[in-house]
């Protein structure tokens, strides 16, 4: 017998004309997933193979298969030509459970002239002849479903589980995105909801060192390290930010240090978005969840760029961010006790409803392109 691992996708089904150009992205990450682990990879008609591997190798290959965006879901199979005796004899041969099943059979090769129901019923008759009474059929209330896909290819694939994908479009399908990536939980969250959504994913994070540690700079390499493993690779661009946070600390009106500090961070974010060709700035904003985080101060922060600033947080509340930022394993790091540049020189009051006008006045003190281009000129890139 031959077992080889099965892949479905979903939302590519929906692209028509374009869907090849969405396959080759597929096809392009599961490959980049699985470097490293020999394998083959074949293609019949919406569905993908992993053959040829070593069985040593199965779970590290599924547990990469489930994190590509894409994927809606993946079975182990048996493969077997498509001869009706021949898979019989393989699902005596590999089904030794006992206990209610019923079986399910997808003909998708219309040349095989037994319809599905008739094929499904041939294959019960055979596995309650070899079960000595351990089996009985129930199409309702089963422990067991069976499944047979008999492809165009010439080949059937018998499964008998389902494992979930990760679901959306595949990396690469929309555009580039660069990803404000602090410390915290809600960031990496939002790298992982957008390149969902088919977006390559690069990351750029603010330092402060002395006020910050070099621990915290480490924690965010970490989560740059995780996230990678859904986005097909990374670049994470290090900024040091300190002598921009004095300027403000020192030049500015203490309320509005918040909105001027993140207006910073996106004129620093489109020089670099224009310089290695990102289409969007990607940011874990969630809408009231903080201070900066109020129409008013997304307004005037959004005010100091022309970049198209994508937020696929905006609408959840704190337990459902966190909630997934522990099924994709950035929460235990996220909680590191690691403090970001976000925390230095925090005002005690900060405005909640700035306005762009006063907050452009305000900045009239600093001498913003000078802060920013030496800021770049010292900018750390590190290819994951």
């Amino acid at each position: 017998m031959e077992k080889c691992i099965l892949i479905r996708y979903g939302e590519i089904f929906l692209k028509s004309g374009n869907r090849p150009f969405f396959e080759g992205l597929l096809k392009k990450n599961i490959r980049q997933a699985l470097k490293g682990i020999k394998f083959s990879l074949s293609v019949s008609q919406a569905r993908y193979f992993i053959e040829s591997y070593n069985e040593a190798d199965e779970n590290a290959v599924i547990e990469s298969l489930k994190r590509i965006f894409g994927i809606h879901s993946l079975s182990v199979c048996y493969k077997v030509d498509t001869d009706i005796e021949k898979i019989g004899l393989l699902l005596s041969e590999v089904f030794q459970k006992t206990g209610k099943f019923r079986i399910s059979v997808n003909r998708a090769d219309k040349r095989i002239k037994q319809s599905s129901m008739e094929i499904a019923k041939y294959l019960g008759h055979v596995l309650l002849e070899s079960g000595s009474g351990r089996l009985s059929v129930d199409l309702h209330d089963f422990d067991y479903e069976i499944n047979a896909d008999i492809r165009e290819n010439g080949y059937t694939y018998l499964f008998f589980d389902k494992i979930s994908g990760a679901g959306g479009l595949p990396v690469g399908c929309s555009g580039k995105g660069l990803l404000l990536l602090s410390g915290g939980i809600d960031s990496p969250v939002a790298g992982y909801m957008i390149a969902k959504r088919g977006m390559s994913v690069s990351a750029l994070h603010f330092y402060s060192i002395p006020f910050t540690s070099p621990q915290a700079k480490e924690k965010v390499g970490e989560l740059a390290e995780i996230l990678k493993r859904y986005t097909s690779g990374m670049t994470v661009y290090f900024v040091k930010f300190t002598k921009i946070q004095e300027a403000i600390h020192q030049k500015c009106p203490n309320e509005y240090l918040i909105t001027i500090m993140r207006r910073f961070m996106m004129r620093i974010a489109e020089k670099i978005s224009d310089k290695y060709g990102f289409d969007a700035v990607i940011t874990g904003e969630s809408l009231g969840q903080v201070a900066s985080q109020t129409v008013e101060s997304l307004t005037s922060t959004a005010d100091a760029t022309s970049k198209l600033i994508l937020r696929p947080l905006i609408g959840f509340d704190k337990n459902e961010i966190i909630d997934i930022a522990k099924t994709i394993d950035t929460y235990t790091t996220s909680i590191q006790p690691y403090e970001d540049c976000c925390t230095v020189f925090l005002p005690k009051n900060p405005s909640i409803r700035p306005k762009p006008a006063i907050v452009t006045e305000a900045e009239k003190a600093l001498d913003i392109d000078v802060l920013v281009d030496e800021a770049l000129s010292d900018m750390e890139i590190v290819n994951l």
